[in-house]
């Protein structure tokens, strides 16, 4: 008996052997196949999409087929889907291994019976498997998916396997995947699926074309009410929820691609491979910009396109990116990306440069300033509207974007240094090589870009931090200060057309909308740059090939579209939530009365306070007038002169004299000013019983009009030029001398005019009652 047991023990420990041999040497093989014939996942085409902040898809890229997949997790999808879903084709998806034996025997069995395939009895995992690796429907292809099936189960998790069969399952077309079909077919994200849409999606996969909603809805209608049943039969869902679901018809939202922000999401695209990029993008505010758009294309001269970026300023979010007028009109270069293009932004970056002088105490609002003719040497600016304006403030001078006072500004800051701040704060500008920054960088003599120009106007909406732009969720708010909170809302206040002081009882809480234009030289690029409470707009109009185009300008062309977009802005409630931001002024802002031409605050009844304004200031700084070059000793300065009692003009060592200071204006303003703020008449009379020493209050004697030494030539078809020369300064009378002949010149005798046909060499010159001569030498070619 024992040998017996002994024997049998043997047996069985033998047939233990062997089972746990043909285990290991079964797991040895399947793990080499896994290894050999791997899960092709990897190889599956990829699609990527571009979507809002909300999920909404703005721009596809579908793979080489022209696929169109919108990949989603479990999380993602509405739970009424995932019962409809399971219910319908896999009950036991959760709890078997992969393959439902009893399924398979009853689909084999109905086969048979109906001389026909009548049911599949796939699985969600088997079906997975035939979407990653299609076989024929044949024995040896079943086989095949089996065996994937099983490498499927093996590999993954059941929620892995439910997500692939989720992004790859077909909806009809070239679409794949539930996402995909849900804003294909119902205009909204798949974690929004009603029970009824949940239903009628669940079933398209098993004959999507036959099925499509769009083309055939009494088909997908009563597919859709089998599904019903399957979920009220299992009592998935309450016969009564199933009742009510089957009097809905089918409604589809209408069918639209994504089809928005095309430049913007080739722009976030190009440098990374991620499935799926979430930009910043407000959907629908980008929907209406581009219908806009449409509306503009016809308006706008051929070739012409546009840009805007409408940025959130308390997060610098960006929330609408329209980077052409048309991304399919070649004839208008749609392709081109407007936004990120480098171009000259005309006038566009003097705020700046006015609020940098503010917090230099060269300037206040109110300081005066010169816009007239003036060489800086080889370069002469001029105005857009091609006229000077004399004497004006700096607010004034912001406001109207007049050139001869901007540049008189930046000589006296500095072209190199202003650059400088600006990169600090993470504005680049471009320049030629080796070449260094000049007086012409403020009127447009550089390189920017639209989004680097709505990156530098978020110092006015963020009291003056530069924070840069935001195109993606997960970027973080970096920013540089470029400029003081008090000199940001200053300008802020001038650009919003406050420059007037006011108490802050009756100062508006918020600055509607301040705004600057630009244009480039030779009428290439047209700008608009606007801060409202909760945005930051930026308009750029031009042709994107850089041809000139008579009459677009920024005020003609660029404020129209830039007022459409904030009035867009303002009348929505959607976004007119974030205009509520306050504006307070900042304590170191504050109000001062000061006098022209001196700057400075005057007693009443002081006869030097030619002209008086109100001025916001900022930490209480009151800088005199801001000389230009060659102006500094005498440039709105207090002239002391000796009188006596009669108040004539001695000698300081007369009987009788004291002293007494005169405030003068600067002499190139003198052909604006009034006859009575001349030097001549604001000077007191000489005594002659004891006259002055010297003439130190005898202005140089200077000619405007053209450099010394200038060649001039006549206007095409024209044989002789008209010559006209300005004489500023001196005293009392001139007498005029062409050529050292003596030219009578009628009544004015501050202007010489003549009309000169002989070519050659010629030398003016003037000469005035204190003797002071000036001469100009200029050929005629």
């Amino acid at each position: 008996m024992k040998g017996l047991s002994g024997e049998r023990g043997f047996f069985w420990l033998r047939i233990a052997r062997f089972f746990f041999l043909l285990i290991l040497t079964g797991g040895a093989l399947l793990w080499a196949a896994n290894r050999i014939w791997p899960l092709p996942l990897q190889e599956l085409p990829v699609a990527r999409v571009v979507t809002a902040e909300d999920g909404t898809p703005l721009w596809r890229y579908a793979d080489a087929q022209g696929v169109w997949r919108y990949p989603v997790k479990l999380d993602q999808v509405s739970p009424y889907y995932l019962q409809a879903l399971l219910t319908y084709e896999d009950r036991w998806f959760w709890d078997h291994p992969g393959i439902n034996p009893l399924s398979l025997l009853r689909a084999s069995w109905q086969n048979i019976h109906h001389d026909g395939i009548v049911s599949g009895g796939s699985t969600l995992s088997m079906q997975v498997a035939r979407l990653i690796c299609p076989h024929p429907r044949t024995f040896a292809g079943k086989l095949r998916q089996i065996a994937r099936t099983l490498q499927l189960e093996w590999t993954l998790s059941k929620s892995q396997i439910l997500e692939i069969y989720l992004n790859r399952a077909p909806f009809g077309g070239t679409l794949q995947g539930i996402a995909a079909a849900s804003w294909t077919y119902l205009g909204k994200p798949p974690s929004e699926l009603t029970p009824g849409e949940a239903a009628l999606l669940a079933v398209l996969p098993q004959a999507p074309s036959r099925l499509r909603p769009d083309r055939f809805p009494e088909r997908a209608r009563a597919a859709r009410d089998k599904v019903l049943s399957r979920l009220a039969e299992y009592h998935v869902w309450p016969q009564r929820r199933v009742d009510e679901i089957r009097q809905e018809s089918i409604w589809l939202a209408p069918r639209q691609v994504p089809q928005l922000a095309p430049l913007l999401a080739r722009r976030l695209t190009s440098h990374n491979n991620r499935t799926i990029v979430t930009t910043t993008l407000d959907a629908n505010l980008q929907r209406q910009l581009e219908e806009l758009a449409a509306g503009w294309k016809n308006q706008l001269p051929a070739k012409t396109s546009v840009g805007v970026i409408v940025v959130e300023s308390s997060t610098m979010a960006v929330k609408a990116y329209l980077g052409s007028v048309d991304f399919k009109d070649s004839s208008r270069f749609g392709q081109v990306d407007t936004v990120s293009a480098w171009r000259s932004p005309g006038s566009t970056l003097k705020p700046f440069l006015y609020g940098l002088a503010l917090d230099d105490g060269l300037i206040t609002a109110e300081s005066l300033l010169q816009d007239v003719p003036r060489r800086f040497g080889d370069y002469r600016p001029g105005n857009f509207d091609t006229g000077f304006h004399g004497p004006v403030s700096a607010s004034e001078a912001l406001v109207r974007s007049l050139n001869l006072p901007a540049v008189q500004l930046l000589d006296a800051y500095g072209p190199k240094r202003f650059t400088a701040n600006l990169r600090n704060a993470g504005i680049h500008l471009r320049f030629p090589a080796n070449s260094d920054p000049s007086l012409a960088v403020i009127l447009g003599g550089t390189g920017s870009r639209l989004d680097q120009l709505a990156q530098a106007y978020s110092a006015l909406a963020r009291g003056g931090k530069v924070a840069r732009l935001r195109f993606e969720p997960q970027q973080p708010l970096v920013e540089r200060r470029l400029m003081s909170p008090g000199a940001a809302w200053i300008i802020r206040r001038i650009l919003g057309g406050q420059a007037l002081p006011q108490p802050d009882n009756t100062l508006p809480g918020t600055v509607p909308l301040a705004w600057k234009t630009g244009t480039s030289y030779g009428y290439r690029d047209a700008w608009a740059m606007g801060v409202n409470p909760g945005y930051i707009i930026g308009v750029w109009v031009g042709r994107p090939d850089a041809t000139p185009v008579a009459g677009q300008f920024g005020y003609a062309t660029a404020v129209p579209l830039l007022n459409q977009v904030n009035n867009l802005l303002v009348s929505s409630a959607r976004y007119s939530l974030k205009m509520a931001v306050s504006d307070p002024r900042p304590p170191s802002v504050g109000i001062a009365t000061l006098c022209w031409p001196g700057g400075q605050p005057l007693k009443a009844g002081d006869t030097n306070c030619r002209q008086q304004r109100q001025s916001w200031t900022l930490d209480g700084t009151l800088p005199p007038t801001l000389p230009a070059p060659g102006q500094e000793s005498q440039a709105g300065s207090l002239i002391t002169l000796w009188v006596n009692s009669q108040g004539q003009q001695v000698a300081a060592n007369c009987p009788n004299s004291h002293a007494t200071q005169v405030a003068l204006w600067p002499t190139p303003l003198e052909p604006w000013l009034p006859p009575e703020e001349h030097r001549s008449q604001r000077l007191p009379p000489h005594d002659a019983s004891c006259p002055p020493l010297g003439k130190s209050a005898v202005q140089p004697l200077l000619l405007l009009g053209i450099r010394d030494n200038a060649i001039l030539k006549p206007l095409p078809g024209q044989r002789s030029l008209s010559l006209r020369i300005e004489s500023q300064g001196g005293a009392g009378r001139r007498w005029w001398f062409l050529n050292g002949e003596q030219v009578e010149n009628g009544a004015d005798n501050r202007i010489f005019q003549a009309t000169l046909s002989q070519p050659g060499q010629y030398q003016l010159s003037v000469l005035d009652e204190s003797s002071q001569v000036s001469t100009l030498n200029f050929t005629l070619d």
